[in-house]
């Protein structure tokens, strides 16, 4: 099994969209989009359609200017945005202060709620919670949940609580059992060995915008995996802390040629208060 996955293309627009538009109060012309998605792969009816499907579901705003149709951001999708930016740039790959704090939530559901149970199981996965045993899940730190729970229609049946384990608890060995460590840390080293290469490689001119978007969209798609566990319970020779060293110098080293691209490559409008 590879540990590599593929980018959507919808993953990919997010990215592009919080590198190019997020906190410019502009919006970017789709010839432009297609343009530099076609540098990363990605082919011009997928992209159109991603483009189209976004703004169905209000997480890009529409602008006409002439013949040529631009596109922006909404309050839905700045907000998951500076989200993803955050979880980049401040939050980063390892946990060095955590406080000892752990978010217990315990469930019950009946036994024919089977669709309930694997929709809860996947969010709380995806929020950073491994099974301690069934019906109760952990995750580092305070994780507030009430609206990923209200939004299951699952209030009810959830019960969640902050603890501290007793100083008898081999918390290395439960973090062991409750979350799948050899694949979060493949992960890591798969991330280490795609990208290290560029650290001393440079692409052509106009493919770096390109290039920049995929290594973000990549990092960003390896750290929201990761639950964040504290460094200090992990295994000595975790990677993440390489592989975050790894994305910030690739990405330092692209950044120049990427912000000359983007000046040769991508039409941009104001921001009109009229457009949809």
């Amino acid at each position: 099994m590879t540990t590599r996955e593929s980018l959507r293309p919808q993953s990919l627009m997010l990215t592009f969209l919080g590198d190019q538009v997020l906190g410019r109060d502009v919006c970017v012309y789709s010839g432009s989009v297609i343009d530099v998605f076609a540098r990363a792969g990605v082919g011009e009816q997928a992209t159109r359609s991603t483009l189209s499907r976004m703004a169905t579901r209000g997480l890009l705003r529409r602008q006409r200017e002439g013949r040529r149709m631009y596109f922006g951001l909404t309050e839905r999708s700045a907000a998951v945005l500076r989200d993803g930016e955050h979880r980049i740039w401040q939050t980063g790959a390892v946990n060095r202060n955590w406080d000892g704090t752990w978010t217990l939530l315990g469930f019950s559901l009946p036994e024919s709620w089977q669709r309930q149970r694997h929709d809860l199981r996947s969010q709380l996965t995806w929020n950073g919670f491994g099974p301690l045993f069934n019906g109760l899940w952990i995750a580092p730190g305070e994780v507030d949940v009430s609206s990923l729970v209200a939004e299951l229609g699952l209030s009810a049946h959830v019960k969640v609580f902050r603890a501290h384990a007793d100083s008898g608890t081999d918390i290395g060995a439960m973090i062991e059992e409750s979350w799948e460590l050899p694949e979060l840390s493949a992960r890591y080293d798969e991330f280490v060995r795609r990208w290290q290469p560029w650290q001393t490689r440079l692409p052509e001119a106009d493919d770096s915008l390109a290039l920049r978007l995929r290594l973000q969209a990549e990092w960003l798609q390896v750290i929201r995996r990761d639950p964040r566990l504290p460094v200090e319970h992990l295994p000595d020779d975790w990677p993440a802390e390489r592989a975050e060293k790894t994305f910030r110098a690739v990405h330092e080293r692209l950044t120049p040629l990427a912000e000359d691209a983007s000046r040769r490559l991508l039409d941009v409008v104001a921001v009109r208060d009229d457009q949809e």
